[in-house]
């Protein structure tokens, strides 16, 4: 069975890109596994602590994106951009750069997101691809989640309920998971 390891790039407990990752789960296709991984714990980047020794949480992501088929993450957009939490995680899971084949090197990737405005998470997006092609990885255009007004498609425990939107983020899904 094709496994995905989701990240959401939104430490925040009710965030709505946390939330558009379990509704990535919940809809996702027959034969799919989407695991949902944290970074919560990742520490600020710092070459110190690595010449130190990984970080165990580090070094456990990397191995479970190492061996999955894919890698789907959930990006809010800040200031236009990606969100410091999750790029300092992938910088982590970066290193050595030796590691970067291994981890990331045509490793198919998703790009989905959510915002509380109304640009749904275009820009931040769109700014992922340089990190994207630096890594190797295989990004995936087949489809576009991009949630505007997040508020009004999310209920109070974080439930995906604008039937239109879930029909987007099956279809999103099932053309990832074809992809992989």
């Amino acid at each position: 069975m094709p496994r995905v390891i989701g990240i959401a790039g939104s430490l925040r407990k009710g965030s709505f890109n946390r939330a558009l990752l379990r509704a990535a789960k919940e809809l996702a296709p027959e034969g799919l596994e989407i695991d949902i991984a944290e970074i919560r714990d990742f520490p600020l980047y710092d070459a110190d602590v690595e010449a130190a020794g990984m970080p165990e949480v580090v070094v456990a992501l990397k191995e479970r994106i190492a061996s999955a088929d894919g890698l789907l993450i959930a990006t809010p957009e800040y200031n236009g951009s990606i969100p410091g939490v999750v790029k300092n995680a992938i910088d982590w899971m970066s290193r050595p750069a030796k590691d970067i084949a291994r981890v990331f090197g045509d490793r198919a990737v998703g790009l989905i997101g959510a915002s509380g405005g109304p640009g749904g998470t275009r820009l931040g997006q769109a700014a992922w691809l340089p990190v994207l092609r630096v890594l190797g990885a295989r990004p995936f255009f087949g489809k576009s989640v991009y949630v505007a007004s997040a508020a009004q498609s999310f209920d109070a425990e974080g439930k995906l309920t604008d039937e239109k939107l879930r029909g987007v983020v099956s279809g999103y899904v099932a053309a990832f998971a074809a992809f992989l």
